[in-house]
């Protein structure tokens, strides 16, 4: 089962979410620093450098911060594949992140899949794009 909110704006308001959502606080946070960021550095940067200006913002709120994490994707207990996602923050909430002009159709699909192959139920998919989105992805690991 999989819930998706999608935002966009352009000002580093705050991010008002449910407070129901699971790790509210720390999404909101992150969200918070993708705008920041995107708001700094516009469009058109390759996704390194998006990622590298976003671990940095997540440290300076003292979030612990995995870059570049692999994840063993196994069937029926044997290893068949793995993932490297961008980064997971606090040990709860993988980012993925994601810098050309238009979204793939499997891009919010990765995410999922990256809470399906790990313990991990939440997600966030952040579009430096010509315009900033950004998605949430949680699952229960059904």
């Amino acid at each position: 089962m999989n819930d998706e909110t999608a935002g966009n704006c352009h000002e580093t308001a705050r991010i008002e979410l449910k407070s129901e959502l699971l790790h509210a606080e720390i999404t909101r946070v992150i969200i918070e620093c993708f705008f920041a960021v995107y708001n700094k550095l516009g469009f058109g940067f390759l996704e390194n450098v998006y990622c590298g200006a976003l671990m940095l913002e997540l440290k300076r709120h003292r979030h612990k911060v995995a870059g570049e994490v692999l994840v063993p994707v196994l069937y029926e207990g044997v290893q068949i594949g793995r993932y490297k996602m961008d980064f997971i923050v606090d040990d709860l909430v993988v980012v993925e992140v994601k810098s050309g002009a238009v979204l793939g159709p499997t891009d919010r699909r990765q995410v999922l899949n990256y809470l399906r192959a790990t313990e991990l139920e939440v997600g966030l998919l952040l579009h430096f794009g010509p315009a900033p989105k950004f998605y949430r992805v949680a699952s229960l690991n059904c």
